[in-house]
C-alpha cells in the first residue's frame, strides 16, 4: 500500500482524537482520546519505518515504545479517576477542581 493511505487514515485518527480531547468533559472519553492520538503517532512511525528503509525495524521498536507508554498513561489515568470517582461520584472534568485553592 501506499504511504499515502496511512499519512491520512493517522490524520483522520489525529483528529478525532482532538476532537475528542476538546470537547470531552468524560475523563475516561478524554484519556480514550489521548489513546486515539497515540494510535495515530504510532501509525505514522511504522509507515515512515516501512517506506524509508523495510529492512530495518527501527519504526517497530518506537511503536512498542509508544504502545508501553499509552498502556502505563492508560493504567495511571484509569487509576486516577477511579479514584476521583470514588471521592465525586462523578467523572465530570468540570467538577474536578481538587488542585484550585
Amino acid at each position: 500500500m501506499q504511504l499515502q493511505y496511512f499519512l491520512v487514515l493517522a490524520a483522520a485518527l489525529f483528529c478525532i482524537g482532538i476532537y475528542g480531547l476538546i470537547t470531552s468533559r468524560n475523563a475516561v472519553r478524554v484519556l480514550m482520546s489521548i489513546e486515539l492520538l497515540l494510535n495515530a503517532v504510532n501509525l505514522n512511525l511504522m509507515a515512515f519505518s516501512n517506506f524509508l528503509d523495510s529492512s530495518e525495524i527501527k519504526g517497530q521498536v518506537f511503536g512498542v515504545f509508544v504502545i508501553t507508554v499509552a498502556a502505563a498513561e492508560a493504567a495511571v489515568g484509569l487509576a486516577i479517576v477511579l479514584a476521583i470517582y470514588r471521592n465525586r461520584d462523578t467523572v465530570d472534568m468540570e467538577q474536578f477542581n481538587l488542585l484550585k485553592w
